[in-house]
Formats: C-alpha cells, sequence, structure tokens
C-alpha cells in the first residue's frame, strides 16, 4: 500500500523537486514496525481462531446429515406402510375364566395361563404367523367401553388413550412378573397376573385386556393391538361366596343357586342332614317331593328349576357304589341312581328295570337309607349304558371287584302292616308280585324311621321309577 501511495504520488507531483520526493517517499521506520506488528496479530488471531472455527462447521455438517438422513428413514418407512397394509395382528388365544377376582390370578377358560398369539388377519380366517425376530409385548388394562360401539377398528391413539392406570394412592392396577413378555415363533406365554383393585370405580364398571407392541422396540410394518372381551373384577371377598360351575359332590349345598350360605335354605337343608351337593342331588333322586318340603314356600318353582338345573351339571366321577342282597346286587352311582341290576343271576338292562320297578325302588330307598355301609368301588366307566344291554361284561366286572361285605336280608312289603318287613328267602319270582300303584304305596324303611312315598305322576314335583336309572335325571 505504501509502495502504491509512492508511485501516486511520484506520478501527480513530477514537478517538484527531487530532495523533496525522496524525504516524502521514504517510509519511517515506526510506521514499519506498526505494520509488521499488526499483521503478526492478525495472522495469530486467525491462527487461534481456526480450529474453533473448524470444530463449529463439522458439528453443524453432521447434524445436518442427521436430521436429512432421519427423515428420509422415516419418509421411506411410512412410504412402505402406506403402500403395504399390515394384516398382522395379536390376540389372545383363548377367553379369560370369569368371574374374576383382586388377588386371584388370571387364566384362560382351561385354567391355563394366558397366552398370545400373533396371527395373520388376510383371508376368511386368522391364521398364527411368526416374525424372524422376537417382538416384546405389554399386557395392559383397558376400559371396558373401549371400542366404542364394539368397532373392530381403533388406531394406535385411541388404544394407548383407552389405557386404564391404577387410582391415586393404589398400587398397579395389573400386578405380575410378566407384564411384559417375548414373542417368539408367533407366541408369548403369560405367567402369573392378577388385578390389585376391582372394576368398581370406572365408568364402565369392567376392564378389558390388551397387548401392544411395546413402545420404541420395534419399528417394523404395524401390528395390531389385542384385546379380550370386557368383564367385572370383583373384590376377592366375594369369592369366599361365588357359586362353583360346575359344583363339585362333596361342595357345600350352598354352592348350588338360589341357596346362600347361611340362608334361610341353606339352614333349612342342614337341619335335615343336606350338607353337601351329593346329599342333595341322591334325596332329590329319592324323595324329591321331601327336599322340595324341607327347602319350603319361599323357594318358587322357577328357584327350585335354577337350583336342580345347576346341581345337574355336577361331574358324578367314576366311584359306584355296590347294594347286595343274597338274591340281587345292584350298582348306583353317587347320587343314588342304578347303573346295573343283577337279581337271581339276571342281568336288567335300563329297559327292563322299568317292569320290575316297585322291588328296584324298594332296593334304592333301602340302599340310600344304608349308604354309610354300602361298598365304594372306583373305575367303572361313568357312561354304563351299553354294560346294561350286554349281561356278561358286568357279571365279569362284579365278580373282580365284589368283596366280603355285610349280609342283609332282602325286604319284602307287607300289604297287611303297610311297611317293610325283613325275610328269609325269597322266591326267585318274587319282584313279579311287587305291583305297587299311586293309590296304596305308602312305604317306610325300617332303619332310621325315614318316611319316603312314590307317584306315577312327576308333574307335582314326585320323582317317577325313571329317576333311579342311571342317564334319565
Amino acid at each position: 500500500m505504501a509502495a502504491k501511495r509512492f508511485l501516486d504520488e511520484q506520478d501527480s507531483d513530477l514537478d517538484q523537486p527531487v530532495d523533496q520526493k525522496r524525504m516524502r517517499t521514504r517510509p519511517s521506520f515506526a510506521s514499519v514496525i506498526g505494520e509488521a506488528v499488526m499483521v503478526n496479530s492478525l495472522r495469530n488471531l486467525c491462527f487461534s481462531l481456526e480450529p474453533m472455527i473448524r470444530r463449529v462447521v463439522n458439528e453443524e455438517v453432521e447434524s445436518s446429515l442427521r436430521r436429512s438422513t432421519c427423515s428420509l428413514t422415516r419418509s421411506a418407512s411410512l412410504q412402505i406402510q402406506a403402500l403395504e397394509a399390515s394384516s398382522l395382528q395379536l390376540m389372545y388365544s383363548k377367553s379369560l375364566l370369569l368371574p374374576i377376582f383382586t388377588g386371584s390370578k388370571i387364566v384362560d377358560l382351561d385354567s391355563s395361563p394366558l397366552q398370545i398369539l400373533l396371527v395373520d388377519t388376510r383371508g376368511d380366517q386368522m391364521v398364527s404367523t411368526y416374525l424372524p425376530h422376537p417382538l416384546k409385548i405389554e399386557v395392559v388394562v383397558l376400559d371396558g367401553d373401549f371400542p366404542s360401539n364394539g368397532s373392530s377398528n381403533w388406531t394406535s391413539e385411541e388404544f394407548d388413550s383407552n389405557i386404564v392406570k391404577e387410582r391415586t394412592g393404589k398400587r398397579p392396577l395389573l400386578a405380575g412378573d410378566c407384564l411384559t413378555v417375548t414373542l417368539r415363533d408367533g407366541f408369548a406365554p403369560i405367567g402369573e397376573i392378577e388385578f390389585t383393585d376391582n372394576s368398581s370405580w370406572i365408568r364402565s364398571r369392567k376392564f378389558r385386556l390388551g397387548a401392544r407392541v411395546a413402545p420404541g422396540s420395534y419399528q417394523g410394518v404395524k401390528i395390531r393391538e389385542a384385546i379380550t372381551e370386557a368383564f367385572v373384577v370383583k373384590d376377592h371377598r366375594g369369592e369366599l361366596y361365588k357359586k362353583h360351575h360346575p359344583p363339585m359332590l362333596q361342595d357345600e349345598v350352598w354352592r348350588l343357586e338360589k341357596i346362600g350360605k347361611d340362608g334361610a335354605f341353606h339352614r333349612k337343608l342342614a337341619a335335615d342332614g343336606i350338607n353337601t351337593v351329593q346329599d342333595f342331588l341322591k334325596l332329590s333322586v329319592v324323595d324329591r317331593q321331601k327336599l322340595r318340603r324341607i327347602l319350603g314356600p319361599g323357594m318358587s318353582e322357577k328357584m327350585w328349576e335354577v337350583t336342580i338345573k345347576h346341581a345337574r351339571t355336577c361331574d358324578l366321577g367314576n366311584n359306584h357304589f355296590i347294594f347286595h342282597r343274597p338274591n340281587c346286587t345292584i350298582t348306583l352311582n353317587p347320587i343314588c341312581q342304578i347303573v346295573h341290576a343283577m337279581i337271581d343271576g339276571n342281568s336288567y338292562s335300563n329297559k327292563e328295570l322299568p317292569s320290575i320297578r316297585g322291588y328296584i325302588e324298594t332296593l334304592v330307598r333301602q340302599a340310600y337309607v344304608e349308604w354309610n355301609s354300602l361298598e365304594e368301588v372306583a373305575g367303572f366307566p361313568s357312561d354304563s349304558t351299553h354294560l346294561l344291554t350286554q349281561g356278561e361284561p358286568v357279571d365279569q366286572y362284579l365278580n373282580q371287584h365284589q368283596t366280603t361285605v355285610k349280609s342283609f336280608p332282602p325286604l319284602a312289603y307287607s300289604t297287611d302292616h303297610n311297611r317293610y318287613i325283613e325275610t328269609g328267602n325269597v322266591p326267585s319270582n318274587a319282584y313279579n308280585n311287587w305291583k305297587i300303584t299311586s293309590n296304596h304305596y305308602h312305604g317306610a324303611a325300617v332303619e332310621q324311621g325315614i318316611q319316603y312315598s312314590i307317584s306315577e305322576s312327576s308333574s307335582d314335583g314326585e320323582i317317577t321309577s325313571k329317576s333311579f336309572i342311571n342317564g334319565d335325571r
């Protein structure tokens, strides 16, 4: 810059003296030193700023590249999902076993742990499928009113917004070790889970169980969530009073519908020694009218039908009871119904039993009185109708299982004294003389003084001879 000015000045002042020009073009020592110091300072400043500027530029470039890459990846994924509609869906393998109580293990209809499946919904049927990699599945609680109007179409946002959380100050609504499970090969077993609170506090009064892919664990095509049917969760205190479906023979009688624990019907039955479902069913077979009298007028006919229908769903098992007399042997199921009869060496089928109705009724009633003394055998087929028509297999079975038991004299019926009497040997055709009609049949068992009556018609609630035969309850 100094040289340029020197030339310009030399061109513009040619007419000035030479000495004066030399004096003006010669820079001073101070100015040279100042310019040198300034240039050096600028160079040092640039050197010091360069690393910082490089670092800032690199960071900005890398950040811009990352944003661009994520945007491209997300756009590609959305385009794929838009072009290819997903048909994959989670579902629970079976319905839940109801009712559900707080603190009780949640199981399916087979009383097995719950299981989540991955299915393909393309076509008319759902087909089990699997992904080549495992999925994290989360089990959640949903509002019972979801989805609205029973619709099967919902979005993930709607599903998430209907997840129910615990009440303030309460434990997590769903407790267990398996609230997040891994789905492999198309299914994921769920371990022991239970509710910690009932469902009475939400508007719908019901919950559903849902299952979804754990958020943030999967970036593939959309997989629809699974939901169960809506159900009520009751407090565990109600489990102590719940009815059993089906009831068991040894269940307390109040487990039957319309019979409340410690209620009026329960007290009446207990007073007459009817403590279990088996006791109830035995008396309903032997003397239905007496059972109705015990329950009294407080149990309407409609309530009675509900109770007896529930009782009849009971599993009778395979145990049978054998009642012996010198000339006959009858085999009874646990509720005092005949499954086989041997009289004077002859085997009687269920079709033939009504022909000797009076004699069979007498034996059944006496067997009921002496129930605790009967021989009990296990393994006799529960469905023995086919055995009743084939005497030989039953004879072989009875011969193999008979043991020494107390001998009881046969019973006969005395019209003179209107009661049963013990006799000696009864002729082989004695049962042919047992002709009983509803007009004059009123028997009284010798032991325990229990009165029984029989009627030809069941319209008034009394039992008929068919009730003694297994399979016609």
